[in-house]
This record gives structure tokens, C-alpha cells and sequence, in this order.
């Protein structure tokens, strides 16, 4: 049931008696059982855990209930496998093998003290051949990375990639150990943030599915809808405003949808790998001021070649003056400068507000740099043309 899809699953745990599903639950890791509890009112959740047969499981998943899923107390499982430092190699195989029954895959043996405390953990390589009174003490190695409880999922994720780990330690404020995170868990996490990104590049406000109603999926994709209605209204009217000039040079009409896609293309490719640098944090390697030159000088030399070759393209394929193939290679130049730089600034600053950078791709981008590119062809087209 837990590789069911959101809509499908919610159904079939709706439809099923509170015993039923209990059943169910009690042959599901305790982080699983909570992701299906959580799709429950307060009182259907409740009926559910009376229901369980094993008093363990169901205080742990009361224990998991109590944090935030999105953090790693909520991402994580309770069935870990651990050994007290005193024990010897005997007593922890003895212990392993009682532990172990109810942990579906071991990654590590993590090491406590009497105070349940994580000390380090010890591999089972060495438990293996070392004597059978040789304690955990001496054997176990104390350079452990492990996260707590508070620990928001992106940042476990971000762990996890960084060092390669298949599953971290999860600790509460006392540094007591209370669970893992496995690289099954994160995956799920991770897949749900590209989804959500996705949907926010492409102007979807909302986390939907292709299967919710038809009302839900409206709502969630018309107000960039409505944004890029406005947008383009705005450029109607710049263009209304300027309507005397392209009654002048009627040949200025033509090259309008070049400057506006090209804008808005730049601005998308420079958002994107910001929203990606954003997401691994890799953005913040460099300084601001470093990777703004490498901005500038990236967009200098494609705002070069491009209008170049349509200054060519204007002067020998249209046959028009080389002062209105200036007009148009210019603009376009301007165009590409100030679209990479509006590119990469949005993601960053939305960031910093704790707004979602994505939201600065797609729509938003497209239709400021539509306004901005329209706004400095008309503008050059009046200096040089005398319009």
C-alpha cells in the first residue's frame, strides 16, 4: 500500500476499517506507518494506534506524530539497531540478532552509553573477527555523523549527499539516540521537492496532482496565468504607446517577438541555474560580486554573437539600413545583459525573503523580461531612429 500513488492510497486508507488497517501497520516500518497515519483526522488516527497489537510500535509512532514531518524527526525510523559500549562481542551478535527482526535493512550498528547517549558505531565486519569477550568499547569508531530531531528534511538531504551516507543517526537535544533516516527516506523527499519545484517554475502555486479535481488544478495554475495576462497587456500597451514610431518604420513590428523570446529565454536559463545552485546550496561558494561578473561576462559574450549575427542577418537577408539593423542589434545585446542579470538576482533575492526561488522562473521571468525587452527596443529604436 505505501508504493501506492497519493490519490489511490488516501482512498483505500479511508475506505478501511480502523482494526484492518492497524493490522496493516503493524507489519510496516514505524516511519511508514506514520506517513499513512498522517492522512488521517485526529480521531480516525487515534481509533487506529488503539487498534495495533505490538504497545512498542504504537508508542513509537506517537512519539513520530509529535514532530514535523518535513524534519528529521518526522523523516525518521525508530527500528535501529544499537549496542551499549560495555557489552562484549558476544552479548551484541546475541543482541543484533534480537534487534534485528524487526529492521527490514542494516546499515550500521550505532554505539551508546548508559544513557543512551550515541557514542559512534561499529561496523559488523569487526564484530565478526574480533574475540567473543573483546567489548564495543574498543572496537567502535566515534566519528559518526548524525542530525537532530529539529533538522529540517532539505538539510538532512543535503548531508546525506555531501558525505554519500545510506542512512544517518537522528539524535533529540540530549544527544540521546532515537532513530535513523535512510536514503529511501530522503529519496522520497527529494522526488516531492522536484515535483514542487517543477510545478513553481511553470507557474502551478499549488502541490497538485493530474488526478485532483478539475476546481483544485484551476486554482493552482491561474494566477500566473492571470500575472502573464496583465504582463501582456502592459506590453499591448507599450506598444500602443509607441504605435506612431511603428507607423513610421512599420519593419520594427517584425523583429518585436525576436527581442521578447530571446529575453525571455535568457532570463530562464540564468533563473534555472541559480533555482539549481539554490538548491544544493553550491551558490553560496563563491561571492555575490564574483558570480555576478561571471554573469556579465557570459552574457557580453552571447549578447555579441547574437546580435551580430542578427545585425548581419537584418542588413543583408531584409535588405534594410545598417542604422535599423543597429537598432535591432543593440537592443538585443541590452536585452541579453539585463535579462541574465535579472535572472540571476530574482532567485537570489526571493531567497533571502524565504520565498521559494523557483517561483522566479517560468512566468514571472518571461513576462518581466517581455515588458523590460519591449521597454529598451522601443527606447533605442527612438534614439537612433529620430521616432
Amino acid at each position: 500500500m505505501i508504493e501506492l500513488d497519493e490519490d489511490p492510497q488516501y482512498k483505500v486508507i479511508k475506505a478501511m476499517p480502523p482494526e484492518e488497517l492497524a493490522t496493516l501497520i503493524d507489519h510496516m516500518d514505524s516511519d511508514d506507518a506514520v506517513d499513512v497515519l498522517n492522512q488521517l483526522v485526529v480521531n480516525d488516527r487515534e481509533a487506529v494506534i488503539s487498534h495495533l497489537a505490538a504497545k512498542e510500535k504504537s508508542l513509537h509512532i506517537i512519539e513520530l506524530l509529535r514532530y514535523d514531518e518535513d524534519s528529521a524527526g518526522g523523516l525518521m525510523a525508530k527500528e535501529i539497531i544499537k549496542a551499549n559500549l560495555n557489552w562484549t562481542v558476544v552479548q551484541t551478535i546475541d543482541e543484533i540478532r534480537r534487534q534485528a527482526e524487526n529492521v527490514e535493512k542494516i546499515f550500521s550498528i550505532y554505539v551508546v552509553d548508559n544513557k543512551e547517549q550515541l557514542l559512534g558505531r561499529v561496523a559488523l565486519k569487526k564484530l565478526i573477527l574480533a574475540s567473543s569477550d573483546t567489548k564495543v568499547a574498543d572496537l567502535y569508531e566515534d566519528s559518526l555523523i548524525s542530525v537532530p530531531t529539529y533538522m529540517a528534511g532539505e538539510e538532512v538531504a543535503e548531508i546525506m549527499r555531501k558525505y554519500d551516507l545510506e542512512a544517518v543517526p537522528v539524535v533529540n537535544v540530549k544527544n540521546k539516540l532515537v532513530g535513523r533516516i535512510t536514503v529511501d527516506d530522503i529519496l522520497d523527499l527529494i522526488r516531492e521537492q522536484a515535483e514542487e519545484d517543477i510545478q513553481a517554475m511553470t507557474g502551478i502555486s499549488d502541490d497538485v496532482e493530474e488526478s485532483d479535481s478539475v476546481y483544485r488544478l484551476s486554482r493552482a495554475r491561474l494566477p500566473w496565468l492571470l500575472i502573464g495576462m496583465v504582463g501582456g497587456l502592459l506590453g499591448a500597451g507599450f506598444i500602443g504607446f509607441f504605435e506612431e514610431g511603428l507607423n513610421a518604420v512599420t519593419a520594427l513590428a517584425f523583429f518585436i517577438p525576436l527581442i521578447t523570446a530571446t529575453g525571455g529565454n535568457v532570463g530562464i536559463q540564468s533563473s534555472t541555474l541559480v533555482v539549481q545552485s539554490l538548491a544544493n546550496r553550491s551558490v553560496f561558494a563563491d561571492s555575490l560580486t564574483k558570480r555576478l561578473l561571471k554573469v556579465l561576462l557570459v552574457a557580453v559574450l552571447n549578447g555579441l554573437v547574437l546580435s551580430l549575427f542578427v545585425m548581419a542577418t537584418v542588413v543583408f537577408l531584409y535588405d534594410k539600413e545598417v542604422k535599423f539593423g543597429l537598432v535591432v542589434s543593440i537592443a538585443l545585446f541590452s536585452v541579453v545583459l539585463l535579462a541574465s542579470f535579472m535572472g540571476t538576482l530574482t532567485p537570489i533575492v526571493l531567497d533571502k525573503l524565504g520565498i521559494n526561488p523557483a517561483m522566479a522562473s517560468g512566468p514571472f521571468i518571461t513576462t518581466a523580461n517581455d515588458l523590460l525587452g519591449l521597454g529598451v527596443y522601443f527606447m533605442v529604436a527612438t534614439l537612433l531612429l529620430n521616432l
